[in-house]
């Protein structure tokens, strides 16, 4: 098919063009309902997975559930760090409750005899885009973090995350108080090249 004969998605090319992240603390409420959460997730599910082994799982943090455990990794925070300041201790204590809602993508990559570690990672983060692309096709802003937290295997439990799996990424998922604006992005000719030239 040559190139003038392909049809555009308009509306795709044009939300890919224009695509940007909500910082998380510009996310008020509402968000989205368990029925658009769950819609969110089977569409962040469509993404490349050699071997059909879905390396990966979702918690969804939501509710005061977000609180209390912000309020357990300020503990784990303060308890590391006695000398940190009341502003550092909020900060702490607001990480799960910037956005109304909060999906973990956790990477349950394994050494398998044929699909190689490595691809199952980047499935996962597939996942992460394609989760925050949802939430914001479904008229939301969204964010994807990682933060201290997620490397920290002490606080995997609280998270429901088990000793094996990591984190991929924390998506903040909220109506955004306003439009996030534009950010630099990298020159093409920086970064393309074509192979034989």
């Amino acid at each position: 098919m040559h190139e003038e004969d392909m049809p555009v998605n308009a509306a795709l090319k044009s939300y890919l063009e224009t695509r940007r992240s909500t910082p998380a603390l510009q996310m008020i409420e509402p968000g989205p309902s368990r029925p658009e959460i769950m819609e969110m997730l089977m569409l962040a599910s469509r993404v490349p997975d050699h071997g059909k082994l879905a390396p990966w799982r979702f918690v969804v943090y939501a509710g005061a559930e977000r609180a209390r455990i912000s309020q357990e990794l300020a503990n784990v925070a303060v308890a590391r760090n006695p000398g940190m300041t009341d502003e550092m201790i909020a900060v702490e204590k607001n990480r799960l409750t910037r956005a109304p809602v909060v999906i973990a993508v956790v990477s349950r990559a394994a050494p398998h005899v044929k699909i190689p570690e490595w691809e199952q990672v980047l499935s996962a983060g597939a996942v992460c885009l394609n989760l925050s692309m949802a939430a914001q096709a479904m008229g939301y802003g969204s964010s994807w973090l990682t933060e201290w937290f997620a490397f920290d295997e002490s606080v995997s439990s609280l998270l429901g995350v088990k000793t094996e799996e990591k984190i991929a990424g924390f998506i903040h998922i909220g109506t955004p108080k306003m439009h996030p604006g534009e950010r630099s992005r990298p020159d093409l000719a920086d970064i393309v090249s074509f192979a034989g030239e």
